[in-house]
């Protein structure tokens, strides 16, 4: 199986099809079509064309950063998959942004050991994870 890493932003059916297929919550079309458009750096997983893995930064592109939408189908798991889409996200971020730029993520649990392999730490208890969605 030869999964091919490209950087590009999915479409908003895409982007959806591959959030709900990896068990994250959904957006409305709309939301997500407005949120892509706004991306920093996006990249995909493909296999043989097949959308099968993707990741994104967002953010201002210099004070603030959060890397989301790391997700790799069931099926592709345990692959190695999401240390090729966050390698790639390092790359952009250490290359790309200012060396003060604050990166963040909200991990869930057990992808926080992904996140650590690429120096993201928890921050409790200094801070912790907030959020809060417009319904």
């Amino acid at each position: 199986m030869a999964i091919e890493l490209v950087v590009q932003t999915p479409s908003a059916e895409v982007y959806l099809e591959l959030r709900a297929g990896g068990g994250l919550s959904g957006y409305a079309p709309e939301a997500a079509e407005i949120g892509l458009r706004n991306s920093l750096f996006s990249v995909m997983l493909l296999d043989d064309g097949k959308p099968v893995g993707m990741g994104r930064v967002i953010g201002d592109g210099g004070c603030f950063i959060q890397v989301t939408d790391i997700v790799v189908l069931p099926k592709y798991q345990g692959l190695g998959l999401g240390k090729r889409i966050m390698a790639a996200i390092t790359e952009f971020l250490e290359t790309e942004l200012p060396p003060t730029a604050y990166v963040s993520l909200i991990a869930d649990v057990p992808a926080n050991r992904l996140y650590e392999q690429f120096g993201f730490k928890e921050t409790a208890p200094r801070s912790v994870g907030m959020s809060r969605r417009v319904d």
